[in-house]
């Protein structure tokens, strides 16, 4: 036996491992989905919307992830070996990274297999905070990780983050161990380390790759189940399985009677199924629509405007069911605000006058109205800024903002906002009052615009629309100069803090989109912060809640209804309310 053919035997064994699971992604089954709006790119730490979200989950890994079935969402181990080992008090979170995890091949890594180590974890942690990376998520470890706050600050004196500088609070004792020491108990950390900005990149593809922002958004390498195949910005975006993905059994418990038959046709088969996975960006809603009725789709979210094309009462049509379609339903863990720039002249500040416009603003908005026109009563109208399904939900809590427009214009005329000879308001300075108003630039912003004309024309308040692509929106509220606008945030992790922490201070420019600043408000949710969930931390929720009423930074406003269809040929799909890119759970019968 020659000795070149022995090494090509030890050659085909040393790759046996990924072969199989390659095996198992199917290259001719082909799954078709699409977008509404488009992706910004695909860097964890610099992505801030739902769609590149979608994409990073399938390319990134963070140590922990949701089991796919479980109901309310069930944290469970990913890239870690076991679930975390807490100590001395919730402070101390001792986590071990599973031995064999490769980064997928990649040129930055010089010909060699990149392992996955506790270094990268600790890596893409400090990322979120360097301050020339103007992480939108920085807030989920700033004043958390024992030394990295003071990390940052020196890197704001110096210029530079120093990534090989030692800190208490992220510690690599061995190769395939995280110790992160905390400042206080975080009792949202586990599902921090769940959410996809905490994914580990590794150091040598960033530096490769990176932008003059320092972020790698157009080359994303990681060690998930997919690798990004093809990019069209704006347009299209094709995944392809990962062939050095390690696979996973598929092997979840089914937690009510409709998951059994996902169990009976999923159990035991290695996954992923689907080698590749078309996503298209197409706004129109209608367009989407017919794609779908042709077959050229296989997945989509069926948003309300759309909703009487194939649901009745909240039911898949007959005919519909009749084809095999099926639906995968639940109320979004969403809050859908509608937030005042507290930063703009017109809009902002805590003076008498500025909360009495926000509130007869606040008031004259017909939120059950929008509900039922634009989204065809797709979506419930909340009461609390934290919707059903999440931890902190109150069903009994109740707003004191009532619709009342003759109340609204009433306190427009005690505060001196008068009628001119036009007819229109103005400031109370005499100068012209005329309130911006941003939409996405497609059907549904349109609609939004004409609802909120109606608002104002009722108010006697000239209003202009601002349309935008979503990409653009995002990028001019981070930097507060919008005026106003309807602003969805869909559950991080299924906790209240999540949605609390929107109206925070310091998370102006990151979540905060309403750029609101209040120093009671603050205290009140650092205070939070302390307590597990329970009856201590509900109370000041409330008063959170209470005192926005009053002061009137934001509208809260409603929680969609997420409706997936999907074609007869998917199979073992189920809207997960925490995971949004369940690709790699799913397989499609091609015979169909």
């Amino acid at each position: 036996m020659s000795l070149t053919f022995l090494r090509r035997l030890l050659l085909c064994f040393a790759l046996c491992l990924p072969l199989q699971t390659m095996a198992a992604a199917d290259p001719s089954k082909v799954l078709r989905t699409v977008f509404a709006a488009a992706e910004t790119g695909f860097d964890p730490v610099a992505s801030h919307d739902l769609y590149s979200s979608q994409i990073n989950a399938s390319i990134f890994e963070t140590l922990f992830t949701y089991d796919y079935l479980a109901r309310p969402a069930k944290l469970m181990p990913q890239t870690a070996a076991a679930m975390p080992q807490v100590a001395q008090g919730g402070r101390v979170w001792t986590i071990r990274v599973q031995k064999g995890i490769f980064f997928a091949p990649d040129p930055a890594f010089n010909g060699r297999r990149r392992e996955l180590t506790a270094a990268d974890y600790a890596y893409s942690l400090k990322r979120l905070i360097d301050p020339a990376l103007r992480s939108p998520w920085s807030w989920l470890v700033e004043g958390k990780i024992a030394g990295l706050d003071a990390l940052a600050m020196q890197a704001k004196k110096s210029g530079k983050f120093d990534y090989d500088a030692k800190i208490a609070g992220l510690q690599t004792p061995d190769r395939y161990t995280l110790r992160i020491r905390l400042n206080a108990p975080d009792y949202n950390l586990g599902q921090i380390l769940a959410h996809t900005p905490t994914s580990a990149v590794a150091r040598e593809v960033i530096e490769k790759y990176r932008d003059g922002n320092g972020h790698a958004m157009a080359h994303p390498v990681g060690t998930g189940p997919y690798l990004l195949a093809s990019w069209q910005r704006g347009a299209k975006m094709v995944l392809v399985a990962n062939p050095d993905y390690r696979g996973l059994v598929w092997d979840f418990a089914p937690g009510s009677e409709e998951d059994k038959a996902i169990v009976a046709a999923m159990k035991g088969k290695t996954m992923p199924r689907i080698g590749r996975v078309e996503i298209t960006v197409v706004p129109e809603d209608q367009s989407r629509w017919l794609a779908f009725q042709n077959g050229e789709i296989d997945l989509f979210n069926l948003d309300g405007p759309l909703a009487p094309r194939a649901l009745d009462h909240g039911k898949l049509r007959p005919e519909l069911a009749a084809k095999g379609v099926k639906l995968s339903r639940l109320i979004e863990p969403e809050l859908s605000h509608y937030y005042f720039n507290m930063q703009h002249p017109v809009l902002g500040g805590l003076t008498k006058e500025k909360i009495a416009l926000r509130r007869a603003i606040a008031m004259a908005h017909n939120v059950q109205e929008e509900i039922n026109i634009i989204w065809n009563g797709q979506a419930v109208k909340l009461e609390y800024p934290i919707p059903p399904g999440i931890v902190g939900h109150d069903p009994k809590y109740r707003s004191k903002v009532k619709f009342d427009p003759k109340t609204a214009n009433a306190l427009l005329d005690k505060f001196h906002y008068k009628k001119g000879a036009d007819g229109w308001r103005t400031l109370p300075s005499g100068q012209p009052l005329v309130i911006t108003f941003s939409v996405r630039a497609d059907s549904v912003g349109q609609q939004q615009a004409e609802m909120w004309k109606k608002t104002f024309d009722s108010l006697s308040i000239r209003m202009e629309s601002d349309k935008r692509p979503f990409p653009d929106l995002l990028k001019a509220e981070k930097q507060c100069r919008l005026m106003m606008r309807t602003s969805p945030w869909i559950a991080d992790y299924p906790d209240g803090d999540n949605f609390m922490q929107l109206f925070y201070g310091r998370n102006v420019g990151k979540s905060n989109n309403g750029c609101m600043q209040m120093a009671e408000y603050d205290r009140l949710y650092e205070a939070s912060q302390k307590l597990p969930h329970g009856l201590e931390r509900d109370l000041l929720y409330h008063k959170m809640a209470r005192l926005m009423e009053v002061t009137a930074p934001t509208i809260i406003g409603y929680a969609r209804y997420r409706n997936m269809l999907a074609q007869p040929r998917v199979i073992g799909y189920k809207k997960h309310p925490v995971l949004h890119a369940e690709w790699r759970y799913i397989d499609l019968d091609m015979r169909r």
